[in-house]
């Protein structure tokens, strides 16, 4: 008798529990597409400004104070300072990961990291450099990109 009855039981809590994580981690994407939005919705409002070495923000910014910037104004996520210091503390991707939101590393290796950028989807970037605040290919001839990182769980 306590089988009969047990069986049915355990199969309505089993595809309650499916359901219900489902439903979970539909919303935890949902969730994650909307501060990827904000991510880009700030790294966007910055497109021209100037680049000045060590500037932060929020009119002038290096290639890492931006990226600094962005994150915490967005979604108040915090990354060290420095792009050498973003890529040694932040979770490592491989490039056939990466996904939008995630910064790309340049220099001569993953111990002489130059520059950062931002990851925006189609093999596209925007960083700050000598032209200021840019969108540009992060495979362009005067890039050499050593590394990539996820700064925090995003879905596009």
């Amino acid at each position: 008798m306590k089988n009969t009855i047990l069986k049915p039981l355990l199969l309505v809590a089993a595809v309650f529990a499916f359901f219900a994580a489902s439903y979970q981690t539909a919303d935890n994407a949902s969730a994650a597409k909307h501060e990827y939005s904000k991510v880009l919705k700030t790294a966007k409002a910055h497109l021209g400004a100037r680049y000045v070495w060590g500037a932060t923000g929020p009119s002038r910014f290096d290639c890492s104070g931006f990226t600094k910037y962005v994150y915490k104004k967005s979604i108040k996520k915090h990354i060290p300072r420095t792009a050498q210091q973003q890529y040694n503390k932040l979770k490592h991707v491989s490039k056939k990961h990466l996904k939008k939101g995630d910064l790309v590393f340049f220099g001569g290796s993953k111990h002489s990291i130059s520059h950062v950028g931002m990851y925006i989807g189609n093999g596209k970037m925007i960083d700050s450099q000598n032209r200021g605040v840019v969108t540009e290919k992060v495979h362009a001839p005067w890039w050499h990109a050593v590394g990539y990182a996820r700064a925090a769980d995003l879905s596009y």
